[in-house]
């Protein structure tokens, strides 16, 4: 599956095929080149041609402009994701400052960055959506109607509620916990959940946690350790996108 990137030229829409030596092009409404999408959202309701193609976007957050992948069709589309992986090739056992600036290719596997998502969900009230598919090829989703990331003075704490959907809940746990690394953590947790876990995530200061997006990536085996990339189950895929709760 080819990845969609996505850039914007006055009046024309070019759709570069990655891998692909070929540039599809498509008139859209003309616009001022100067204007800069905050969200896949923004984009999407003022591009509404892009409905349906999901792929790599341009948005400016945070003071900079930053390539994120933009799900444009799960559920009316307009999705910033803000984690993504598909495979073991990316490393996300990574210090603070790799989750602050973020690290990854939109592509493939991703985290946005720590300060941009607590840009996104700051400055607009975000609704979050996890997108799961186990070794089986299950699909299952989780949404919570509130999702707020603090800033890095707070250690990037988690606000989270209102859970719907048919993977189970296994983030409200986190409720109010702070982001943890390798190199930095929560002083009041009693376990060492980063190097139990080999992750980076809110990690709960009794019991760690229920789940590991950002954990170890597993194997179709079905092995499952407490280092395992994991929601309930061990998981081949993850994606966290946030939108716009109006």
């Amino acid at each position: 599956m080819y990845c969609l990137e996505i850039s914007f030229v006055t009046g024309v829409l070019l759709l570069y095929l990655a891998g692909i030596d070929a540039i599809k092009s498509s008139p859209v409404r003309k616009r001022d080149p100067s204007t800069q999408y905050e969200s896949c959202k923004d984009i999407l309701d003022n591009v509404p041609s892009v409905k349906e193609n999901d792929g790599v976007y341009e948005i400016y957050v945070g003071g900079q402009n930053r390539n994120v992948f933009c799900d444009m069709s799960t559920d009316g589309g307009g999705w910033t994701v803000i984690q993504k992986r598909m495979d073991g090739s990316t490393d996300f056992y990574r210090k603070w400052d790799a989750y602050k600036i973020g690290f990854g290719n939109p592509c493939s596997n991703y985290w946005i960055g720590n300060d941009a998502i607590h840009t996104l969900t700051t400055t607009k009230d975000q609704m979050l959506r996890i997108e799961l598919q186990s070794f089986d090829c299950d699909q299952t989703y989780a949404t919570y109607a509130t999702f707020r990331v603090g800033d890095e003075s707070s250690d990037y704490k988690l606000t989270i509620s209102g859970y719907k959907g048919d993977a189970g809940d296994t983030l409200s746990f986190q409720n109010g916990r702070k982001f943890s690394t390798q190199d930095r953590s929560d002083v009041n947790m009693i376990h060492p959940c980063v190097q139990i876990y080999h992750g980076a995530w809110w990690y709960d200061i009794d019991n760690c946690t229920y789940s590991n997006l950002n954990g170890k990536y597993g194997n179709s085996n079905g092995v499952k350790s407490r280092k395992s990339m994991k929601w309930k189950n061990l998981l081949k895929g993850t994606s966290m996108m946030v939108r716009p709760k109006n």
